[in-house]
């Protein structure tokens, strides 16, 4: 495995909201500092490994060569390990402070060190011995100390800048062929160095494990707060770790339903504003937000296409709902079922040739799949219970639900049904979101169990690896529901 050479730039984001914004108000004024991509430059170099380590570099034996069917990174290079035996075994790494002025080498090293150990395929080593290690910037680390501590591989780096400015350095040693396989040094404003954290966390997962890493990314959900029978609903968003959360809008009306634009800074959701229920797209970099299309009756359940020029939607007419495709460029509504019953919460699959819902045209909650057009409505569950809220893998690969039954129960199948499995199931569990790499999915909870904010029941979200591997709460300040992924660096 070799070392990239190769510069980019990543946007970056201030990540500051300064008021909020009441929901469902079209044109209602948001301080800047939501937008990730473009607001701020953050550059990114490819470091040379040192001369030394060069010398030293052996080729990788084979016992550290992942199977055939590991798949490899975006780069080309081959990764260390795969998934399937880092869950069995998770790859011990060593992760010292990086050096430098302040608090930000200990504060960017705790971001890499949580993001790697939360997702459960990484196990950091104990700080003990770190001194010994000799890997700060461009030095060539001590590997027979590494060896002895049981590590695979080395995050070693520092910090340096003042000011608005720091400029952050990182290799990545795989320590068995003694070779460094990744340097990057970031430059970016000071009051982004979480990110920093989350972006050189991402680049290990990838190199490490040969697929794209999710760390970079942002969870949109609902926050309540408030009794049982007066619940106050926002809007917010915070990073996959839980932290900046911020809240887009006030509490004046009902929201739910949250969904990131798949290329762009907006979001679809759906609001009561002024008692009439409609599906709103809210943009992060201004705070704008209108609502999509004037239609009599309700809109809601709304999701983008994968090229992001529509929305797909469920709409009511009489008794019934019907989903609908609405063009973004020219607002025009095509229906793409009319099956006289209820076809409600629709996902596209990631090529845009398919979409997946819930209906009850079979006299049951059921799961179905169609083509984009609405043609060649077929049933893909056939399980006990009630099935809603699918939502299709971005690999392809799988469709996530909520299943009712005696108990609420979140799984997975293939998109032709078969394969089906429950990876948790609890009093009340619903609303599944994948990252971007389609390794996890994230869900609500709600407990029956009272707790101390006078609601009556505790509302949490948590994720949990595809394959029922490291279910884990996600911390929130209020109770969440409605959890969205965005796209990676979103």
């Amino acid at each position: 495995m070799t070392a990239q050479h190769v510069a980019h730039d990543i946007p970056i984001r201030s990540g500051v909201l300064q008021q909020p914004v009441r929901s469902g108000r079209v044109d209602a004024p948001v301080a800047s500092g939501l937008n990730r991509r473009g607001l701020l430059g953050l550059s990114a170099t490819l470091l040379a490994a040192p001369l030394t380590a060069r010398a030293q570099a052996v080729e990788q034996s084979p016992a550290a060569a992942p199977p055939a069917a590991s798949p490899a990174p975006a780069s080309g290079q081959s990764a260390v390990i795969d998934v399937n035996r880092a869950r069995m075994a998770p790859i011990p790494i060593a992760i010292p402070d990086l050096g430098g002025e302040g608090e930000f080498g200990r504060q960017i090293t705790q971001v890499i060190t949580n993001d790697l150990a939360n997702c459960g395929l990484f196990r950091p080593i104990a700080p003990a011995g770190f001194a010994q290690l000799g890997a700060t910037g461009a030095d060539v680390p001590d590997f027979q100390n590494l060896k002895a501590m049981g590590a695979q591989a080395l995050i070693a780096g520092r910090v340096a800048g003042g000011g608005d400015k720091v400029r952050v350095e990182f290799r990545l040693w795989d320590v068995l062929p003694q070779q460094q396989i990744q340097g990057t040094a970031f430059t970016t404003t000071a009051a982004n160095w979480r990110r920093i954290g989350h972006l050189i966390a991402d680049v290990v997962y990838e190199r490490l494990l040969g697929e794209k890493g999710y760390f970079d990314t942002r969870i949109c959900y609902v926050s309540a707060t408030g009794p049982r029978d007066r619940r106050t609903k926002r809007l917010a968003i915070m990073d996959q770790d839980g932290a900046n959360i911020r809240y887009l809008t006030d509490g004046a009306w009902l929201v739910l339903t949250p969904r990131f634009h798949p290329t762009r800074d907006e979001i679809a959701f759906m609001s009561y504003a002024n008692n009439r229920p409609r599906v709103y797209l809210f943009d992060l970099g201004s705070g704008q937000q209108r609502v999509l299309g004037a239609w009599e009756g309700m809109t809601f359940a709304p999701r983008f296409s994968p090229d992001g020029r529509s929305v797909v939607l469920s709409a009511t007419r009489g008794g019934n709902s019907n989903i609908y495709r609405v063009d973004l460029g020219g607002g025009a509504m095509q229906p793409l079922t009319e099956s006289g019953a209820i076809d409600t919460s629709p996902c596209y699959s990631p090529d845009g040739s398919q979409i997946v819902f819930n209906s009850d045209r079979g006299g049951d909650q059921q799961l179905y799949i169609m083509g984009a057009d609405g043609s060649g409505v077929r049933r893909i569950s056939f399980g006990a219970g009630r099935y809603a809220t699918p939502v299709w893998s971005p690999r392809g690969d799988l469709i996530a639900f909520t299943r009712l039954g005696q108990s609420f129960g979140i799984g997975v199948m293939h998109p032709d049904g078969t394969g089906e499995r429950i990876l948790s199931e609890s009093f009340v569990v619903e609303g599944p979101t994948f990252c971007p790499n389609g390794r996890v999915i994230m869900f609500w909870r709600q407990s029956p169990a009272r707790d101390n904010r006078g609601s009556g029941y505790s509302a949490r979200m948590v994720s949990i690896d595809i394959t029922g591997f490291n279910e884990r709460a996600v911390g929130t300040p209020t109770d969440a529901s409605d959890p969205a992924w965005s796209p990676l660096g979103a």
